[in-house]
């Protein structure tokens, strides 16, 4: 079990296509705006905390694959898109005096030497159990265990592993 001071560790999905890790690299630290899902919202709003180490997910593409890491870079705040008009995530259900959806900033920490595919996480027995390559599993924003997370930037080659998670041991 993690201690609230313990970094978590989160995979995030986002299409190449609407804002990737490239995206990502170039901004530095983004909102993670458009999140319509109360699951995925209440690990934001409930669970996640500044520092908390992320897996970068892109989905609806070929192959589906984890290709950053990052981290959470804000606490939780209404996510203004739910209520900009020309959004193509407004919710006209959502109010200023009540804020339906949540987010936070994620900032950029390493775009990843190698992607690992879902296929890869899928037949790593390491990694069983891990939610994104369980079939049915569409959450946008989940939680990973750390030795998932820390197999995956292995697996990845990933070099700012330690920035992450300054106790890990390797």
């Amino acid at each position: 079990m993690t201690s609230p001071t313990t970094p978590r560790c989160w995979l995030m999905k986002s299409e190449p296509d609407t804002f990737s890790i490239d995206d990502l690299e170039h901004q530095r630290k983004t909102p993670w705006e458009g999140v319509r899902n109360y699951q995925a919202r209440n690990h934001m709003r409930d669970d996640m905390q500044v520092g908390d180490a992320v897996l970068f997910y892109h989905s609806s593409t070929t192959p589906p694959a984890v290709v950053g890491l990052a981290r959470v870079a804000s606490s939780p705040y209404p996510d203004p898109s739910a209520l900009d008009r020309k959004s193509p995530y407004f919710d006209p259900k959502s109010k200023p005096e009540d804020p339906r959806w949540i987010l936070v900033d994620v900032a950029f920490v390493e775009k990843l030497p190698v992607p690992v595919p879902l296929e890869r996480l899928r037949d790593d027995p390491a990694l069983r159990g891990i939610l994104v390559a369980q079939k049915g599993q569409r959450l946008s924003v989940q939680p990973v265990e750390r030795a998932h997370f820390e197999h995956i930037a292995a697996l990845a080659g990933a070099t700012r592993l330690a920035d992450l998670l300054p106790a890990t041991k390797r």
